[in-house]
């Protein structure tokens, strides 16, 4: 069939430097590499000993060539049949056709009767065919190096080739012009070498193959091109653009192996060109990553009907902040949306040479210790957790368990425990008797609760960097929680406060906090607020208030110095009168001080 390829060969270089550009985990960067593959060395020609043919070896270890005792060929491999000696050709015939003709590879062998020279010293080495050498890669043949390759020494030890060492302690030995050179440097000569002798070159080689576009289906976009009788390949004109899909009796190919698209009729099928000619249209269609490797740049101007996105848009958008999405996309999606969008940004339609900046891997979800799947039947359905707790409940609760790279087990108990936060939220504003306002809730500013005015402003703190940083948005819902059981203990709760505390909390519970932003008399979207910042001379006010409690309940307030040192806080507490009281001369078991919360327990 003839099918469309895509050229990412040519990308692969850049490909693979642009990686260091990303903000992305290492691992996905190095599954990357891995899949483009790039190999530096050298191309080796190899004569055919009594023969005029010669075949091309690549290796990444030009530096062993004086260790290279045989050669293999791949089954496939055309020469094969010219080289074989006649009295080996019945063996060989027979191996080729096993080999062509099975998925697994044996690691077994036949000598083709052929010799090649070696070319550094001109040693005559038998030439081998053997499935474990695959035409698909490289050029088909290899140099078997057996003194340095666990693989040919595996097949030279069974079949009784002969095996030298060539490197020693990192150090070259048996090898002429390149003993006592380390091996880099003596890769760099034996290449210079080969390039003087006209028996090599420098190569360089990627494990990357050019993408096949093509797919034999129904649905999927169609190509804008068009065939022409004399062979000729055209694009549509403009006006025929979107080409849509064609109603068609039978998703399935034509009896003659043509695409479903053929099926189509000749109104279809035959499109006239401006200049009058009538050409048939392509009727393969593109792969699903036609629109998976682009769909973030739709996503900026997506009712847009006269180009696929405004430029201005895309500059002001691009690159994405932030891509969150498994490790699976690794060398498919994320590799071929890269390809993608340089193409664009050659063509001059992006601003921007990478699509994505930076990149997260979610944790998953577990069950019983397995990843939550569909195919394992333990799926915990959310429509079910939210019908009982809420939808802000189930968001709050994947956020708080853990960060958003690890994974997890599921707790219906977690899930309970936030719900209950969200409730205490609600009655700091809500009466829960009356359904009005709380009559806690005061016009006065912020700071007449100083204790509370500096617990916020740590929050405000905390919930912004913790936030920005995306792994750390389960500390940040911690700090939420802090704030929440100090407001719960003061005798007033200034509006002004608890309205800064809703922006904090809108993007983690977003229907609550709008809920509570309108009860407390303010319009339109909490959302489209400004992002509150802390005053960092709050934090660092010249006194706290400690939190003096006995066997676990509150039983006074201290102001006390901020910097006070936690045996200070506790001969504080000690003395104090309404402290003294709830002791009453017991004996003292522990005193528990907590400085990060500004808090001490006094167990009697």
């Amino acid at each position: 069939m003839h099918q469309w390829m895509l050229k990412i060969t040519v990308y692969a270089e850049r490909l693979l430097e642009d990686l260091d550009l990303l903000d992305w985990p290492d691992g996905l960067k190095e599954m990357q590499r891995h899949w483009i593959g790039k190999s530096e060395g050298a191309d080796i020609i190899f004569d055919i000993k009594d023969s005029d043919n010669t075949f091309t070896v690549f290796t990444t270890r030009p530096d062993t060539l004086f260790g290279a005792t045989y050669c293999v060929l791949a089954p496939e491999h055309p020469l094969v049949s010219e080289i074989t000696h006649p009295d080996a050709a019945s063996a060989v015939n027979a191996y080729v056709t096993e080999a062509v003709n099975k998925s697994d590879l044996q690691k077994t062998g036949v000598f083709t009767g052929a010799y090649a020279i070696n070319p550094c010293n001109n040693a005559p080495i038998p030439i081998w065919v053997a499935d474990y050498v695959l035409m698909t890669y490289g050029t088909g043949a290899i140099m078997a190096v057996p003194g340095h390759d666990e693989r040919d020494h595996e097949f030279a030890s069974a079949f009784g080739i002969s095996i030298v060492e060539v490197i020693k302690d990192g150090v070259c030995v048996n090898s002429d012009f390149l003993n006592g050179l380390r091996v880099a440097e003596a890769k760099e000569k034996m290449i210079a070498w080969l390039e003087c002798e006209g028996r090599g070159t420098r190569q360089v080689q990627y494990r990357l193959r050019d993408w096949l576009f093509s797919r034999q289906r129904y649905w999927g976009e169609p190509f804008p091109l068009a065939h022409l009788e004399d062979g000729t390949i055209v694009q549509l004109p403009d006006e025929e653009l979107p080409v849509e899909l064609p109603p068609i009796d039978a998703y399935k190919p034509t009896e003659d192996g043509k695409p479903p698209l053929a099926r189509a009729d000749e109104e279809w099928l035959k499109v006239r060109l401006p200049d009058g000619r009538i050409a048939t249209r392509e009727t393969n269609i593109m792969p699903q990553w036609a629109g998976s490797c682009w769909y973030y740049l739709r996503f900026l101007d997506a009712h847009n009907t006269e180009a696929p996105f405004d430029t201005a848009l895309e500059q002001y958008w691009m690159p994405v902040d932030l891509y969150m999405g498994g490790a699976e996309h690794a060398v498919l999606h994320l590799l071929y949306a890269r390809f993608w969008h340089k193409v664009l940004y050659d063509s001059g339609l992006v601003s921007t040479q990478e699509p994505f900046q930076g990149l997260v891997n979610q944790g998953t979800i577990l069950v019983q210790l397995e990843k939550m799947s569909k195919s394992r039947f333990n799926v915990i359905n959310p429509d079910d957790v939210i019908d009982r707790y809420g939808a802000d409940a189930i968001r709050l609760y994947l956020l708080f368990i853990g960060p958003v790279t690890a994974s997890t087990p599921w707790q219906d108990a977690g899930v309970e425990g936030v719900y209950r936060f969200l409730q205490r939220v609600w009655r700091l504003v809500i009466d829960e008797d009356s359904g009005e306002l709380s009559e806690k809730l005061t016009d006065a500013a912020g700071t007449t609760e100083s204790e509370l005015w500096r617990e916020l402003h740590k929050t405000i703190k905390q919930v912004t960097e913790d936030t920005e940083s995306i792994d750390k948005m389960n500390t940040a819902i911690s700090q939420m929680m802090i704030f929440v059981n100090t407001a719960t203990q003061t005798k007033t709760l200034p509006k002004e406060t608890l309205k800064i505390f809703l922006h904090l909390l809108a993007p983690y519970a977003p229907h609550i906090a709008q809920e509570l932003w309108h009860r407390l008399s303010e319009a339109g979207f909490i959302a489209h607020e400004q992002w509150p910042t802390h005053d960092e001379a709050v934090l660092t006010s010249a006194t706290v208030t400690i939190i003096a409690q006995v066997n676990g309940k509150l039983r006074n307030r201290l102001q006390l110095p901020a910097d006070a040192t936690n045996k200070e806080i506790e001969e504080a507490a000690l003395a104090d009168e309404r402290v003294q009281r709830f002791i009453e001369g017991k004996p003292i078991r522990k005193v528990i001080v907590v400085p990060n919360r500004n808090l001490i327990n006094i167990v009697v």
